[in-house]
């Protein structure tokens, strides 16, 4: 536990601005969570920061929780966010982000697999005037073929379509300044891509080594299905770097080929009808000249209307993707 000082310090920053604010998600972790969270402490009570540890329980069923609960009663360097159901890890740090008050936030893991005693290299790292620092797994305590592999193909992939090339992408230790997560929206899986998302609102980014560990309780979260997941949101982060603010660029320029495409495809036809004579009524370039034409419209017309949602999307209050139950803890804000 905590020493006596380190608590009245904490009692004394309630309702005020936070140097560090600690997010974690957790999902069925209810052996790990007495460990970290105690290791959270031990680094950040160190450093002489002021700080807070935000666990999200996202829709535990194996009593996490309530062990949250407990805990968040009794510490005051704790507060758990309890969501009403398992919206997935994307959401789960959403809601940490939301309920941060520190300057500076910090992610990692709820499974001991990150080690909280790099979180002050980390921060040291953001000092230098960086607005994300990412953690790099050099030594990985993961199987070869089912983690290890798949990481790595999935690292490169990612770093060639966003331009952003990091050495591990997976890595939930990371440092982010407040503001910086405050102008990011999450969906899907999209907390995997967080280094590309602040790359396209302009941030510097660094990484650096962290150490990693074997899983010593319960089961990992990660399957196939993931993976496909994974896939479809980085066809959409690869689409919001390039055309999020224009999106006429993408299918303006589509639509206006094909519609160029059916005009000369249309104009020689009518050169075949008037002017050789020929039958034109049963070829199949007549049929084709009339889809490129329609469908150049009807790519304009996407345009179009992106661009309308894009103005939306930038200019509207943006909904939750998660819901919660209950917020506990002496600093809740």
């Amino acid at each position: 536990m905590l020493s006596e000082q380190i608590a009245r310090q904490h009692q004394a920053s309630v309702g005020k601005i936070l140097d560090v604010s600690v997010v974690v998600p957790v999902y069925n972790e209810v052996e790990s969570l007495p460990h970290l969270i105690e290791a959270i402490a031990n680094a950040l009570s160190a450093t002489g920061l002021s700080y807070e540890i935000i666990c999200v329980d996202d829709g535990s069923k194996d009593g996490s929780d309530q062990l949250l609960k407990q805990q968040a009663q009794i510490r005051t360097d704790l507060k758990a966010v309890l969501l009403r159901r398992n919206y997935g890890q994307t959401a789960a740090m959403a809601a940490g982000f939301n309920y941060g008050r520190g300057k500076a936030i910090v992610t990692l893991d709820g499974d001991l697999q990150n080690d909280p005693a790099d979180i002050p290299l980390l921060l040291a790292k953001l000092e230098e005037g960086y607005d994300l620092v990412s953690g790099w797994r050099q030594k990985r305590q993961d199987a070869a073929l089912t983690r290890l592999l798949p990481s790595k193909i999935a690292n490169w992939l990612i770093g060639r379509i966003t331009s952003v090339k990091l050495h591990d992408y997976g890595c939930s230790l990371k440092a982010y300044r407040s503001e910086l997560v405050a102008d990011m929206n999450l969906y899907g899986e999209l907390h995997r891509f967080l280094p590309a998302l602040a790359f396209i609102e302009g941030a510097r980014i660094a990484e650096l080594p962290v150490r990693h560990h074997a899983r010593r309780y319960g089961q990992s979260k990660y399957g196939l299905w993931r993976t496909f997941r994974v896939l479809m949101d980085l066809f959409t982060i690869s689409f919001m770097k390039t055309f999020l603010t224009r999106p006429m660029h993408v299918f303006g320029l589509f639509g206006l080929l094909s519609m160029i495409s059916g005009t000369l495809l249309g104009l020689y036809l009518t050169f075949l009808k008037l002017g050789l004579g020929q039958s034109i009524g049963n070829r199949p370039l007549l049929i084709l000249a009339v889809l490129l034409l329609v469908t150049g419209v009807q790519l304009f017309s996407f345009g179009l209307l992106a661009e309308l949602l894009m103005r939306t999307y930038h200019e509207s209050q943006g909904r939750p993707i998660y819901r919660v139950r209950e917020v506990i803890g002496q600093n809740v804000n």
